[in-house]
C-alpha cells in the first residue's frame, strides 16, 4: 500500500499541510504511521478524496461527444506561425496545449481569454512513476 507523508499529500493536491491535517481531524482521511513513525496517509484514500472533490469546469460548448477526456478552460496563449498555431488552455490546475492549423485557429476565433474545450482522444497515454524511497 502506498503511503504519503502529510506534506507530500498536500503538495499533490495543491493545498497546505494544515488543510490535510484538518481533513484527518474531520475524518476525511485516516492518519497512519510509517516505519519511521512519521504521519502518513494512504495513497488510495488520498486518490479517492482527490477524485471525489475534483471540480471540473463546466463545458461551455454544450456539445455531446464520444471523447471522454474533455477539458474546459480558458485560452491563455495563442501563437500563429505560418500554417500552424499553438494554443494553450488553462483547464483548472492543468495546462493543455494544442497544435492545429492556423486556419482552424482563426475560424474558432481563439485568443487569450476565450473559453474553449480541449478534447483528447488518443491511442496511447504514457504514465511515469517515481520509485519508492
Amino acid at each position: 500500500m502506498t503511503q504519503l507523508r502529510i506534506s507530500d499529500a498536500a503538495r499533490f493536491l495543491g493545498v497546505s499541510d494544515d488543510t490535510v491535517r484538518r481533513w484527518v481531524a474531520d475524518g476525511r482521511l485516516t492518519q497512519l504511521k510509517d516505519a519511521s513513525n512519521r504521519a502518513v496517509v494512504s495513497g488510495s484514500e488520498l486518490a479517492a478524496l482527490a477524485q471525489s472533490s475534483a471540480a471540473a469546469l463546466p463545458d461551455p460548448s454544450g456539445v455531446v461527444s464520444s471523447s471522454r477526456n474533455r477539458f474546459a478552460g480558458l485560452v491563455t496563449h495563442v501563437v500563429i506561425d505560418g500554417v500552424m498555431a499553438q494554443v494553450s488552455l488553462q483547464c483548472g490546475p492543468f495546462r493543455v496545449v494544442s497544435l492545429m492549423s492556423a486556419e482552424a485557429c482563426r475560424q474558432l476565433e481563439l485568443e487569450p481569454g476565450s473559453l474553449a474545450t480541449a478534447s483528447v482522444k488518443a491511442t496511447m497515454v504514457s504514465i511515469d512513476t517515481v520509485p519508492d524511497s
